[in-house]
């Protein structure tokens, strides 16, 4: 794989809602590299959610030592 397309691990989440825009989300994704902050808009928003619930829901279940 080369650099564009190799997956970083995210070891950090948060969104929040700015106090003087309220119609957007932002979310902070922590890396190795840095954080990194996106804005989304309300449809941007559930599109991820829904992306990523559907995503999770086909993840196998933890392994258990």
């Amino acid at each position: 794989m080369n650099n564009l397309t190799r997956p970083e691990v995210l070891t950090g989440f948060a969104t929040g809602w700015p106090e003087q825009q309220p119609d957007v989300m932002v979310i902070s994704l922590k890396t190795a590299k840095g954080a990194h902050d996106f804005v989304l808009n309300k449809e941007q928003a559930l599109l991820m959610a829904r992306t990523i619930k559907q995503t999770a829901e086909k993840l196998p279940k933890p392994r258990t030592a």
